[in-house]
């Protein structure tokens, strides 16, 4: 590996343009290789495998099957079996082309074994963070019966992929030991080619007294005036555009514009499991990435026209917010900005409510909750690590540096524990309704107070044995003292939020640090950094932190470094 570059050399030169029809998926072969593929489990790319959110992959590439789902599916219902969970069972997808097919095949499993499963009426996408408001509704104040649920989503993955993740009664992605379970009884189902496996007809699936047809989107929609200030948003009648990239929630907007009385203007309505209406991301890849500004040319180009501007990505539960003073905000620093607002806005949250943030997450948020006087809890990368204390009412508000966030109702109680996009969404519009001034004109009110970082991710190839020598780094290993001048104060493997595992390591100095760990779905591995000394700080970091990296890793042939993923002037 060579040193980490803060350049934009490998950036696709159809970056943030319109994508041609060579780089759209051919649904009918992806529909068709569901279906007639037949994964090998002596193959790792073929096995089950759940990462942070679920098993993810391409028919294409026999790593999302008919088999796989039908032995997820089993998995589950035997999981549920195991520790009792017999209240209903919320099922919800979203627009990518394999998510119609997964969806046939979980629901043949479900009705075989007798599970409740309550679908969407008209057989509507459901966003992720309306499975998991739904499964907290159901489940409040009940101590048995309680519901779970299944969300088929490979998030804002190409088109060409399908995704598959379990929901359990705490409404939040599933945690590590749940998913090793799930994953090792569905690849012994595939091992045994699917011996033992309960299924009807689709058709007779569909008629089983134990389907269900569920009203989520008004569900969902009538009770965002409890977790968003609604009355402020309508009385400022200021202007808001949404762009839904063609997800979940397309058919969410509308009905809530209507439901509070907002001036609100959906930019793009288009259902296409292609996404041909998107330009073209980073990596010359379809990607509905709302935090990324080439995913997002198009609600750029508008941004003029509206007070605020937001997208979310296909099962919604991401956000990327558009203000007139600077465009495409930054994950992190929209994130600093909420933070800062809702901790000074929600005065029945309880005093000792804390702030949640990953590890790879920008320091500003260090500074703006030490300035509110709250503590800070810092985890992992995965949202997961903030889902007992959303339910709990411990924390107030969990986000990740990749545009995924939740908070707190007006009162106190949980709204999702899982990621929610529209009400990040909504909050830029009740932020700026109420000061008057967009997030983006915020956030420079921060810098001044605190200085501006300048952040940054840059990803290279790694081997699965690099990989895993990377996730089990030892503090010890890190034998230098200084990071770009200064003295290094901290070593971590561990987060200081729970002390779980970061799967990496995290280096802090004065003003800057680096984490890297190994992606979890990818072969490659990333390296986050930031500085408040500046771009130039920021890159002598990052080569530094690839230096680290590379006497970690005892690579003995150079390999190139892929892109930054740097995308707007918080990194330039």
């Amino acid at each position: 590996m060579n040193d980490a570059k803060v350049s934009l050399e490998n950036i696709s030169p159809l970056a943030g343009k319109p994508a041609p029809p060579t780089l759209l998926v051919d649904v009918p072969r992806l529909v068709s290789a569901y279906y007639t593929q037949r994964p090998d489990p002596a193959l790792s790319s073929q096995r089950v495998l759940f990462g942070t959110s679920g098993h993810r992959g391409s028919s294409l590439q026999t790593a999302f099957n008919e088999w796989h789902i039908l032995a997820i599916t089993q998995a589950i219902c035997l999981y549920r079996q195991k520790e009792k969970i017999d209240g209903p069972l919320f099922l919800g997808m979203d627009t990518h082309a394999l998510s119609v097919p997964a969806m046939a095949s979980a629901l043949e499993v479900l009705a075989a074994h007798g599970v409740d499963v309550m679908l969407a009426e008209g057989d509507g996408y459901t966003p992720t963070p309306v499975v998991s408001h739904a499964i907290l509704t159901y489940n409040r104040g009940r101590t048995t019966g309680l519901s779970d649920g299944i969300v088929i989503t490979p998030s804002h993955n190409p088109p060409g992929d399908g995704g598959f993740k379990y929901d359990p009664p705490n409404g939040g992605p599933a945690e590590t030991h749940i998913t090793a379970w799930i994953e090792a009884q569905a690849n012994a189902l595939i091992e045994n080619g699917l011996r033992g496996l309960k299924r009807m007809l689709f058709e007779k699936a569909l008629r089983a007294p134990t389907t269900h047809r569920h009203d989520y989107l008004h569900a969902y929609i009538n009770d965002l005036g409890n977790v968003i200030d609604m009355d402020v948003v309508r009385g400022a009648k200021i202007s808001l555009g949404v762009d839904p990239l063609g997800g979940a929630g397309v058919h969410y907007w509308q009905p809530m514009a209507e439901r509070y009385g907002l001036n609100l203007t959906v930019v793009n309505e288009t259902l296409d499991p292609t996404f041909r209406f998107m330009t073209v991301d980073w990596d010359g890849q379809i990607r509905m990435d709302p935090s990324s500004p080439y995913a997002m040319q198009r609600l750029i180009g508008l941004k003029d026209r509206f007070d605020i501007a937001f997208a979310c990505d296909t099962d919604h539960d991401r956000h990327g917010i558009v203000t007139r003073s600077s465009g495409l905000m930054p994950p992190n620093h929209y994130l600093s900005v909420a933070i800062d607002y809702l901790f000074q806005h929600r005065p029945k949250w309880r005093k000792e409510t804390a702030v949640g943030k990953t590890v790879v997450s920008s320091g500003m948020i260090d500074r703006v909750a030490a300035r509110l006087g709250r503590k800070l809890y810092e985890v992992p990368v995965g949202f997961k690590w903030f889902v007992d204390g959303l339910l709990d009412g411990s924390l107030g508000f969990g986000g990740e540096e990749s545009a995924g966030a939740s908070f707190l109702r007006l009162d106190g109680a949980p709204w999702t524990t899982d990621k929610d996009g529209i009400v990040p969404a909504l909050l830029s519009a009740e932020i700026t309704a109420k000061m008057g001034r967009d997030p983006g004109d915020l956030y420079h009110d921060l810098t001044r107070e605190f200085g501006e970082p300048a952040y940054d991710r840059v990803e290279a190839p790694a081997t699965l044995e690099q990989k895993e020598r990377l996730l089990n780094l030892s503090p010890d290993e890190v034998r230098i003292t200084q990071l770009a001048g200064e003295q290094i104060r901290t070593v971590l493997t561990r987060a200081p939020g729970n002390q779980a595992s970061i799967g990496g390591l995290k280096v802090i100095a004065e003003s800057g640090w680096f984490a890297a760990r190994p992606s979890g779905t990818e072969n490659i591995y990333k390296i986050y950094a930031e500085s408040f000394r500046g771009a130039d700080h920021l890159h002598q970091i990052l080569e530094e932190a690839q230096t680290i990296v590379n006497s970690a890793l005892a690579e003995p042939t150079p390999q190139p470094a892929m892109a930054s993923r740097s995308n707007t002037k918080e990194n330039l």
